[in-house]
Formats: C-alpha cells, sequence, structure tokens
C-alpha cells in the first residue's frame, strides 16, 4: 500500500478534513491545509512536526487564484501525492421553502469549487502518472431525498464527476476514490435528530485513508451504509417520495 509524503487537504479546518490532516501528519506527511479560517489551520500546525505542515487561508470559491495556488503547494511541498477535497456544505432546508442563495452556494463549494481544484490534481497527476485523488461525497447523494434536493444533487454531481475522473486517469496509474460517508459526528451533524450509526471524525479518517491506500474506487463510511444505500436505491420512487428523508 502506498506511503503519502506530500499531501493536500482542502477543507481541512474542522471535522473529517482536520482529523484526516492530522492522522496524515501523524503518519510523518507534510499536509498542505486549506480552509477559510487561518486560526483553527494555525494550531494543527503548532501541534505538528516542523516543517510539515503547510497553511494556506483560501475561499475555495475563489477561482481565478486555483491554478496559482495549487501550483505554489505543489512548490511548498516539493511534489504531490495525495490530494482530498474535502469542502462542502449543507443548509437545512424546510419542507416549503425553494432558497436559491442557499442552494447556489452549495453547488459552488460542494461541485464547482471540487472540479476547480481536482482538475488542477488530474492534470498533475496525468503527466507524473501517480498519485491519488479522495473526494468526500455522501451517501446523501445516492437517492433524491425530499428533505434537501440541492445538497442531494451536489454530492449525486461530485460522484459521478469522481467516476469519470477515475476512469479518465485510470491508465495513468492514478487512484481517484469516492468517499460516501453516513453520519459523522461533526459541526454539520451536531445537534440533528435521528442520527444513528454516528462514528467520530478521528474514526471515519482511518476508514477513508485505509480506503484509499487500497486504492478502492469508493468506500462508504462505515461500511455497513453500502448495505443501505442499496436497499434504497432499490426502494420504487412512488414509495420513496413519502419517506421523511
Amino acid at each position: 500500500m502506498p506511503h503519502w509524503n506530500r499531501a493536500l487537504v482542502i477543507g481541512a479546518s474542522s471535522g473529517i478534513g482536520k482529523a484526516l490532516a492530522e492522522q496524515l501528519l501523524k503518519d510523518g506527511a507534510s499536509v498542505a491545509m486549506i480552509a477559510r479560517r487561518k486560526e483553527p489551520l494555525d494550531e494543527i500546525a503548532s501541534k505538528a512536526p516542523s516543517g510539515k505542515a503547510f497553511v494556506y487561508p483560501h475561499d475555495v470559491t475563489d477561482y481565478d487564484t486555483t491554478e496559482a495556488l495549487f501550483q505554489q503547494i505543489t512548490k511548498d511541498l516539493g511534489g504531490l501525492d495525495l490530494v482530498i477535497y474535502n469542502s462542502g456544505v449543507m443548509f437545512a432546508s424546510e419542507e416549503n421553502e425553494f432558497n436559491l442563495k442557499k442552494d447556489r452556494e452549495m453547488i459552488e463549494v460542494n461541485v464547482t469549487a471540487a472540479f476547480a481544484w481536482l482538475n488542477e490534481a488530474a492534470r498533475r497527476f496525468q503527466q507524473t502518472k501517480s498519485g491519488t485523488i479522495v473526494g468526500i461525497s455522501s451517501v446523501a447523494g445516492d437517492r433524491g431525498r425530499r428533505a434537501n434536493p440541492a445538497y442531494c444533487t451536489t454530492k449525486a454531481a461530485l460522484t459521478t464527476y469522481l467516476e469519470s475522473l477515475r476512469n479518465r486517469l485510470s491508465k495513468y496509474g492514478v487512484k481517484v476514490v469516492t468517499i460516501k460517508p453516513g453520519f459523522i459526528d461533526t459541526e454539520m451533524t451536531r445537534g440533528k435528530p435521528g442520527l444513528f450509526w454516528l462514528i467520530s471524525a478521528d474514526k471515519a479518517a482511518q476508514i477513508i485513508l485505509n480506503a484509499a491506500r487500497k486504492g478502492k474506487s469508493t468506500a462508504y463510511v462505515p461500511g455497513r451504509w453500502r448495505y443501505v444505500s442499496l436497499i434504497l436505491r432499490h426502494i420504487p420512487s412512488f414509495i420513496f417520495k413519502h419517506l421523511p428523508v
């Protein structure tokens, strides 16, 4: 299994992204961390071995600077082996709410920014004929759930994009891994009712990195969600539309 020496985690300030960055640093990798908030990144860096953590405050929707920042990070790290896109937002949606402002922000962060960053990763890894791309999607993208149409749509789009990248880059020796978490104990889920099989962000990070090292194409986190998703995907629409999800 590969050992990554130089990694980039996009969306590293909290939750799964923070846990992934900390685990990679613990494993001895040099890690570049991107997030809008600088303070949480500085805190992670302060606990890391000297010279291993690199902090880049950045709004992922600032597309005009993506390419230059990607090149700068690659230069600062002395190369790149692993890119993880973890940035994502989810807004609560009421049954009678149709809010384009919220929907657009979810599309911008969850989809368009992922394209911007992972296109750069794909271009580099295709040239070097190596590397691993990990995208954090969600079980929510497996069906169009009534509770949050826009969020489900963005995760479905990200899942399809990652599959397309995988199919395009496989002949160059590049691994593309789609991660579909269930309920993870993060700021996004905290306080929400009806959560089950809840696991910590640290545990999720361990599962994600293990799946990526094995070169899996898709991994549910934890794995039991695969069976839930299989059932949900086969429920007919005339029944599924009545489910409170």
